[in-house]
């Protein structure tokens, strides 16, 4: 596994090894102290998988506070997702700033999204499968979310959502109080 650092500290795009023989490819998909050499939260609480029959569906922007903060290693492990990840920590250089990447099964990339940074996607194939790793339980009264066009961020999407949750379209705009 190669770990790319980007402009926000603690995001990583991971590039896999493929080992391909007659029987196909093989890929390490997590591996503990690789992680950790790192510097990357490893510390794993939950696996999830989002299975997303159509194109152009968004999920996110979530993100949790507090003690419950969380860290997520994504990956696409069918279809294709355009991810962005965006800094809310006050106290990062990177305040406020975002990065995207595309994520499919041909690149096989994952990224690592750190604690105090909230993460959308957007699905750009029908019958993608995305999976994460996710360092803390889940705590609804310690979730938190913002809309994806929120005029903060000026994100830039390659499509406007189709599909999306009315939870993740309400999310309120972000302002400098609601992560506290």
């Amino acid at each position: 596994m190669k770990f790319e650092k980007h402009e926000i500290q603690g995001v990583y795009l991971i590039k896999p090894e493929l080992f391909s023989d007659s029987r196909g490819k093989f890929r390490r998909h997590f591996d503990l102290d690789q992680f950790m050499a790192e510097g990357i939260e490893s510390k794993i609480i939950n696996a999830n998988i989002s299975e997303n029959p159509n194109k152009f569906t968004l999920r996110g922007f979530h993100y949790q506070i507090g003690e419950y903060a969380e860290a997520k290693t994504l990956s696409c492990l069918v279809g294709e997702i355009y991810d962005v990840v965006v800094d809310l920590r006050p106290n990062s250089p990177t305040y406020k700033q975002w990065i995207s990447f595309y994520l499919n099964s041909e690149n096989r990339f994952s990224i690592h999204v750190p604690a105090g940074c909230a993460n959308a996607f957007l699905t750009t194939t029908e019958n993608s499968l995305i999976h994460y790793y996710v360092s803390n339980s889940y705590q609804p009264e310690y979730e938190k979310g913002i809309r994806y066009d929120d005029p903060s961020f000026s994100f830039n999407w390659p499509n406007p959502p189709v599909y999306i949750s009315d939870k993740d379209l309400n999310h309120p705009n972000y302002s400098d109080n609601s992560i506290r």
